[in-house]
């Protein structure tokens, strides 16, 4: 499966940079076990980072970076198998979860939930 890590990346940061890459980790942290279980491990700001410093995205919060951040994830959401929410308030990751939902894939709340699939 490509399951999508969904969980604070901007929320409750202030826009501070350290936080943010602080959050960030967090995010990558569970890449690892999902990957060991066998599947592939995705964060939307792996792909909607660069496609926003790319198109010219200057600062935290501007327009540009409001009409690519959250969008990417949910086209992400279109070809992934799977959400894992780690905790933490965000409403991005709420937006996730509510993607998911609608389209009737798992959202799992722990690692230990998620199937094993390694060879």
């Amino acid at each position: 499966m490509m399951i999508l890590i969904a969980g604070p990346y901007r929320s409750g940061t202030g826009d501070d940079p350290a936080r943010m890459a602080a959050n960030l980790k967090r995010l990558e942290e569970a890449s690892w076990p999902i990957f060991e279980k066998g599947h592939v491990p995705m964060i939307g700001e792996w792909v909607a980072l660069p496609i926003w410093q790319t198109a010219g995205g200057k600062e935290v919060g501007d327009t540009l970076y409001d009409r690519v951040l959250h969008p990417t994830a949910g086209r992400l959401l279109e070809h992934c198998d799977a959400v894992l929410r780690l905790p933490g308030d965000s409403k991005g990751a709420e937006e996730d979860v509510r993607i998911a939902r609608r389209r009737g894939i798992p959202v799992y709340h722990d690692i230990s939930e998620i199937p094993d699939h390694a060879a």
